[in-house]
């Protein structure tokens, strides 16, 4: 089928942690010799959009730009900007995360924060946990940029976000704004961002919890490859299947 556009995760779809997945630059490479458009989606808010170009042209050889990249973290921001509700906040996450917030005007506020956001943060503590249960209860607001439980890596399938968030979910008893894939928020920003409509794109990537589901549930057709956190064994009892499943990126004819 043709499409006008591409929305692509990263993780387990183009590399694996550091391990290169050998048909990501090939496809990458065939999108930009048919000058087809294509945006990264990504729910990893560890990374500047910067330092994921970077990263991709460094260790993975697919040379984009800063404007290819949509992560979580910009979702994020623009949802809280949206919101108007104060520009205090408290983070569990990384520097991506950090900077699109602080470039969006949010500050730090560990004592009366208007927001808990909760994101991967491999250096996380219990007194962050501490604070951000805390905040949550005195009335914060608790956005959450992902349910991503684990990520794939070169070590195997490490804990996500999502399992972070489970711990302040369990600690304070209320469920979160959730910003990422599958969720409506980031695609509709997604495709804002791309300019085009849903029927005119498929979501590319190697989850059906978050890639497959973020296309299902908001009407886009989707494409599952088999190299990262969905197997197909994993597909056999799933009611909604995705509208095209590969094993390798090589297979899929762009035209």
């Amino acid at each position: 089928m043709d499409y006008k556009g591409y929305l692509i995760d990263l993780d387990g779809t183009m590399y694996n942690g550091t391990e290169p997945i050998l048909a990501a630059p090939r496809f990458i490479q065939r999108l930009q010799d048919k000058q087809v458009p294509f945006l990264f989606v990504t729910n990893n808010t560890t990374k500047t959009q910067k330092e994921v170009t970077d990263n991709l042209r460094i260790n993975f050889d697919i040379d984009v730009t800063e404007e290819h990249i949509y992560t979580a973290s910009l979702a994020t921001a623009k949802y809280m900007k949206k919101l108007n509700k104060g520009n205090k906040l408290f983070v569990i996450g990384e520097t991506g995360l950090k900077d699109a917030l602080a470039k969006s005007g949010f500050i730090e506020d560990k004592e009366n924060p208007d927001f808990v956001v909760v994101a991967l943060d491999r250096a996380v503590t219990y007194t962050d946990f501490e604070v951000a249960t805390l905040a949550i209860q005195k009335g914060a607001q608790f956005i959450a940029t992902n349910k991503d439980t684990n990520m794939p890596s070169e070590k195997g399938m490490v804990p996500g976000a999502g399992s972070l968030v489970a711990m302040v979910v369990a600690a304070t008893r209320v469920e979160p704004t959730f910003i990422g894939k599958p969720e409506s928020i980031i695609m509709d920003e997604a495709l804002e961002t791309i300019g085009l409509k849903k029927e005119e794109v498929v979501m590319v990537g190697d989850n059906y919890e978050t890639d497959i589901l973020a296309g299902i549930q908001n009407g886009i057709d989707t494409l599952l490859v088999y190299t990262g956190f969905t197997n197909p064994e994993d597909m056999t009892n799933e009611m909604k299947q995705p509208t095209h499943h590969i094993h390798s990126l090589d297979e899929w004819i762009i035209r």
